[in-house]
């Protein structure tokens, strides 16, 4: 039996490590130029991202707005429950919101849209599929797309999220260095666990 669970655990790790190789050539890199130019400006004028998923996508959404946090892009996840009873009313002219839906459809996810283009904010569409009403009603799409996911069915989201996620890391390192965030702005904000021992043992 112990040799069955490593058969997959072989396998699963396989599959996600050819996603993320796999987003070297398919995803466009003018766009996350695009994105990247964006989020640079934000800080400055006083403007913010918000995300938002549901289910994994929404896990997805939380750890994009963390990372951009970190880095000095001030950014918040906006629950979709919580978006359609008064919680839109945090997104104001000149944010960017960024929107992930795996297939461009999900109703709780389109839901943002007439608020964003009355208010005049940026829409990310983070979805594979460009035509699906996500892809059409965005600003700006980051195709995200996996050829199978790694479950056995080829449904569970996971790869997907895995590509995903890593495509932001490299976009917001790409700000993170373009930003003037230093390792003290990181202390400053990060001054808890390993992370902060680890940056207060430096004296910065």
């Amino acid at each position: 039996m112990q040799k069955d669970y490593q058969e997959i655990y072989t396998q699963v790790l396989t599959d996600e490590r050819n996603i993320v190789d796999s987003l070297l050539t398919t995803l466009d890199y003018a766009v996350m130029d695009q994105i990247v130019d964006l989020l640079l400006t934000l800080k400055a004028r006083g403007k913010k991202v918000v995300t938002a998923g549901c289910g994994t996508s929404g896990v997805a959404a939380q750890k994009i707005a963390h990372t951009l946090s970190v880095i000095e892009v001030p950014s918040l996840f906006l629950s979709p429950a919580n978006s359609i009873h008064g919680g839109m009313g945090v997104i104001q002219q000149g944010d960017v919101v960024v929107l992930l839906a795996k297939g461009g459809t999900t109703q709780e996810i389109l839901n943002y849209l007439p608020a964003c283009k009355k208010k005049g904010a940026t829409v990310i569409g983070v979805t594979e599929n460009e035509n699906s009403p996500l892809g059409r009603g965005c600003d700006i799409l980051l195709k995200v797309s996996v050829e199978k996911e790694p479950c056995p069915w080829g449904l569970i989201a996971s790869g997907s999220i895995v590509a995903a996620i890593a495509a932001w890391d490299a976009i917001a390192f790409a700000v993170m260095q373009h930003n003037g965030f230093t390792k003290k702005d990181f202390f400053l904000t990060h001054p808890g666990g390993s992370v902060g021992e680890k940056l207060r043992r430096e004296r910065l």
